[in-house]
């Protein structure tokens, strides 16, 4: 799955510059269906793979996380994302996923997305 992903750095951008919910401190796994594109929790992957790990295991002992790995703190948002036009010529992208690479130490503060693998497990 490729999800959002709480850091420092994306809950600058999804507080104050994306237009779906972003609920971190939400207790349930839940959330508000309100329509297309407006029924969401950006944070909802964080915190069922990252908050709620220990209650994510328990409840789903059978898949099993086997990698999440964080990235895109500036790439999506020069692609212009979802709805937005891009705003850096197509060819300047290798050079910035080349920076995003270098940046990768910091990508615990940095990132916007997690990719997360889950591994079925023979019960």
């Amino acid at each position: 799955m490729i999800e959002p992903w709480i850091t420092a750095w994306s809950a600058v951008i999804y507080n104050h510059l994306h237009h779906e919910p972003y609920l971190p401190d939400r207790e349930s796994w839940d959330f508000p269906t309100t329509g297309p594109l407006s029924g969401a929790n950006l944070a909802l992957p964080w915190i069922v793979f990252e908050r709620d790990r220990n209650l994510y295991l328990n409840r789903y002992s059978s898949l099993k996380i086997k990698e999440i790995k964080l990235d895109w703190p500036l790439v999506y948002l020069l692609s212009g994302g979802v709805s937005m036009r891009t705003l850096v010529p197509e060819r300047s992208y290798p050079l910035f996923r080349r920076l995003e690479r270098l940046l990768s130490p910091l990508m615990k503060h940095l990132a916007m997305f997690a990719v997360i693998v889950l591994e079925k497990e023979d019960t």
